[in-house]
């Protein structure tokens, strides 16, 4: 998201998904540790899913044109750079 949140399953409350798109063992319980958290942010970042992505457009794309989602990936990153 444009303001740093991310959506992922280990941070979701407590209990069952009312979507039902995940598992109450995915999402946030206290014997989370840091190391798992971390290791699902990595394991988003590495191996993308393109199937849920908060941002449908660039989901689609990264799907079906991936040279054109990089292009504009790079463009997005040098300019909150101010490169």
């Amino acid at each position: 998201y444009p303001d740093g949140r991310v959506c992922i399953s280990i941070l979701h409350a407590p209990g069952d998904d009312p979507m039902g798109y995940e598992s109450s063992a995915e999402r946030w319980s206290p014997v989370q540790s840091v190391e798992k958290i971390l290791l699902s942010v990595v394991s988003m970042l590495a191996e993308p899913n393109d199937e849920s992505g908060a941002n449908v457009d660039a989901s689609k794309m990264w799907r079906d044109d991936r040279e054109q989602f990089y292009k504009i990936a790079k463009q997005i990153v040098q300019k909150s750079l101010g490169l």
